[in-house]
């Protein structure tokens, strides 16, 4: 992309869109595009967006400029997108120190629940779940703090996602962070776009879960993973 094209006006959406085009690089929903956006981009796509919602809001025929309840809601989305919600998208990966595992620690290990937060890909509606990470480590596996498995998880699920991938990519990275001989990940979350909107059905929930290494093989170990989670009320 030529230095130049934003002094010719060219929207920075479409500055950082041609340079993940040109990297061939993906930049749906759940991706991470972090790499691509330069020192100074974000906050220039923070006006931008704020300048479409305000079409938007227009658009729903909402008075932005007399009602005093709505006249900067545009710039507070274009910030709750960007910075909150769908912050796992602009922002780079948290820094995560490994350790070697020392004392040959081989005993089951749970993390969770962790509280996640997402939005449906489908609606942008509000996906709140719980989350719970099994790790059987082994002699070379990396040893995070739980703390971490907190952060990685807001990282993921703090995109538009739809819970069956962002589960995946959660394993994807615990499994390249720690190289366990077994993960298990199982997520149980209530999806707004069912009980806000469509349906309507406050008490529809999902759960999903990956199995890998010892915990796809051994019955008796995702049993006792299974039955050590602790229950909802």
């Amino acid at each position: 992309m030529n230095s130049n094209d934003q002094d010719k006006g060219t929207p920075i959406s479409v500055v950082i869109r041609n340079r993940l085009k040109e990297a061939r690089k993906r930049f749906h929903a759940n991706d991470n595009i972090s790499q691509y956006i330069e020192p100074g981009e974000l906050g220039q796509l923070l006006d931008e967006v704020e300048q479409k919602m305000k079409g938007v809001l227009e658009s729903l025929v909402i008075d932005t400029v007399s009602d005093h309840n709505t006249n900067d809601t545009a710039r507070r989305v274009a910030k709750m997108y960007l910075q909150e919600v769908f912050g796992g998208r602009y922002a780079a990966q948290p820094k995560i120190t490994e350790f070697p595992n020392a004392e040959h620690l081989s005993e089951l290990m749970i993390v969770g629940p962790i509280t996640v937060r997402s939005a449906c890909s489908h609606h942008f509606c509000p996906v709140i779940g719980k989350v719970w990470i099994g790790v059987m480590p082994n002699e070379h596996t990396n040893v995070i703090g739980l703390s971490k498995y907190a952060r990685l998880a807001e990282w993921i699920m703090s995109r538009p996602q739809i819970q069956e991938e962002a589960v995946v990519q959660l394993a994807d990275l615990i499994q390249e962070k720690t190289q366990p001989d077994g993960l298990a990940v199982v997520m149980n979350a209530t999806h707004y776009c069912m009980s806000w909107r469509g349906v309507k059905d406050p008490d529809s929930r999902m759960i999903n879960s990956v199995m890998r290494g010892a915990f796809l093989k051994d019955a008796n170990l995702r049993r006792e993973f299974l039955s050590l989670m602790p229950k909802e009320s």
